[in-house]
């Protein structure tokens, strides 16, 4: 890849799965992975479904993977992720494992996006991807229980168990 032309992408859902993103961004790579602070994981929807996003939460974090990328594979992040209409596009500081923050580009839903229930499929993507990059499996669970929370749908021990069955079904 020309380094001139390339950015950083902060990856926090589907795209995390390497096999999927090689497929769409092919010779993107996985340069890093990290923690937004002040974040949290939860999945908002539309008329096509719930996914996931970024909302702030003091005290928080998402685990991340920073992917290098050029400006041909961000078009193809734009078709996929409904920029400009779904998601937008920010700059967001990233902490790497190795205790440096870099800025990165990353997408985050409106907040006119309700809470919204993701497809078995969507978080088994998701799943592969957090094992793929080796992030802690542990905030993925939580996504989960805090989505069955928001939706009013039961929850603890309720919930967890479920959590955790997605994320054997997927391993």
């Amino acid at each position: 890849m020309n380094v001139k032309n390339s950015k950083y992408y902060v990856a926090y859902g589907s795209n995390l799965h390497k096999e999927q993103m090689s497929f769409r961004c092919p010779g993107a790579k996985v340069i890093a992975i990290g923690k937004v602070k002040d974040y949290k994981l939860v999945y908002r929807g539309s008329k096509t479904g719930a996914y996931a996003t970024i909302i702030p939460s003091h005290g928080d974090y998402v685990p991340v993977a920073i992917w290098e990328i050029n400006a041909d594979h961000e078009r193809r992040l734009d078709l996929y992720e409904g920029y400009p209409t779904f998601y937008y596009k920010k700059n967001i500081s990233v902490v790497l494992e190795n205790g440096k923050t870099i800025e990165a580009m990353v997408y985050i839903m409106f907040d006119e996006a309700l809470v919204g229930r993701p497809s078995m499929a969507y978080l088994e993507t998701c799943a592969q991807g957090y094992l793929d990059c080796g992030l802690d499996m542990v905030k993925f669970e939580e996504s989960i229980v805090n989505n069955f929370e928001e939706l009013g749908l039961k929850v603890w021990p309720t919930s967890k168990v479920i959590a955790k069955n997605y994320l054997k079904k997927s391993r």
